[in-house]
């Protein structure tokens, strides 16, 4: 024990791991499973994510049953998701890793750390989560995933210019928290509070992070223009090309999600990003994908519910096809679908459930979606 912190203790019988956790996925059968539990669009990204899946799976495999030692084997591969919002980077991670796999796997945002000694979690907390999930068992933490959600938001200061003793102070946010989350991406052995509320009496479990799945994810907006920026810089004066903002649904090229010089000056630490391998540029959503989304994903439920209460909903296609439009017109993605809909759908779910039965339908009128009773009221 020392004086800051509380002791670090081990399981004094440890439950053997269940082998069958660890039976790797052929990444095309994970890529068809994605598509049976809603996910559309994005097939690069999925392909390159159930491969990354594969991987740890029977990395952890060979590790932990077959006597492998990790210089026998490739090195483990972290991944950067970037992409603009409502693309799917999240939902890809929770459907691959929170339902299809059996592993502990935590989705923590990241914009609720602080560096050590100040208002916030530490950043020890986020193993404490995965601890959680693993249900108290190190060893199967240690093979766990941890999504670092909005992780986009520990950019630091937009400028690289850094004055003398830069480093030698405490930063709250961006970079302190950045250079805290470094070995532990790396890969190092950590004394893990056991608790979230955590103090100097809390008891600890000792945990290596070096094969835990690290999964940064973010919208990384005004990224593209930062990374092109720095292939073809603005001149100035009178020859000043005037340039349009960044859309918010951006597409990335290759050559700019790996520029690393571009993440330094939007932000990050050249070594921080060297931590992930693997970065996934995905795609704004394209109109085919929103309209399989919308009919395949979101229009069902909403059918169902209104069954529950006793109500045949029906939605016009040309009012699917407006909520479409809506969505790409504002560039959030599939959250646009949700959000018109549940819009469109609210004046008739406060009217009618409870009170109504019949029919619903909803169509469009002068442009803007209407209502059309058809039953009496309860």
């Amino acid at each position: 024990m020392t004086r800051n912190s509380g002791p670090a203790i081990e399981p004094q019988a440890p439950a053997p791991l269940d082998r069958s956790r660890f039976r790797p996925v052929p990444p095309p059968v994970l890529f068809d499973r994605l598509t049976e539990l809603g996910y559309r669009g994005q097939v690069a990204a999925r392909r390159a994510m159930c491969l990354l899946a594969y991987r740890h799976l029977r990395r952890a495999e060979r590790l932990l049953f077959k006597e492998a030692k990790p210089g026998q084997l490739p090195p483990k591969t972290n991944a950067l998701l970037m992409g603009p919002t409502g693309c799917g980077k999240t939902f890809l991670v929770e459907l691959l890793f929170g339902r299809i796999l059996p592993l502990p796997v935590v989705v923590i945002d990241i914009t609720g750390f602080s560096e050590t000694g100040y208002v916030g979690d530490s950043v020890k907390t986020i193993l404490t989560r995965l601890l959680h999930a693993s249900r108290h068992q190190p060893e199967l933490a240690a093979h766990g995933v941890v999504c670092l959600d909005e992780f986009d938001k520990l950019a630091g200061s937009h400028s690289n210019i850094r004055f003398d003793g830069a480093g030698t102070t405490k930063d709250v946010t961006g970079y302190g928290v950045q250079k805290e989350l470094l070995k532990m991406i790396e890969g190092c052995r950590l004394d893990v509070p056991l608790e979230l509320a955590e103090s100097i009496y809390t008891e600890r479990a000792a945990i290596d992070t070096s094969e835990i799945l690290f999964i940064g994810a973010g919208a990384f907006s005004g990224f593209k223009g930062t990374a092109r920026f720095m292939t073809h810089p603005l001149t100035i004066g009178y020859l000043r090309d005037a340039r349009p903002p960044d859309p918010i649904a951006y597409h990335l090229e290759e050559d700019e999600a790996e520029n690393v010089a571009a993440f330094q000056r939007y932000g990050f630490l050249p070594e921080m990003i060297g931590r992930f391998g693997r970065i996934v540029a995905l795609s704004a959503l394209e109109k085919e994908t929103l309209e399989q989304i919308l009919m395949e994903n979101l229009l069902p439920k909403y059918v169902e519910e209104f069954a529950a209460e006793g109500i045949r909903l029906q939605v016009l296609p040309e009012v699917t096809v407006r909520i479409v439009e809506d969505a790409l017109r504002t560039q959030i993605g599939a959250r646009g679908l949700g959000s018109r809909l549940n819009r469109i759908l609210e004046t008739a779910a406060f009217e009618g459930f409870g009170r109504r039965t019949g029919e619903l339908v909803v169509r469009l009128e002068r442009g803007e979606p209407t209502l059309a009773w058809s039953g009496n009221p309860v």
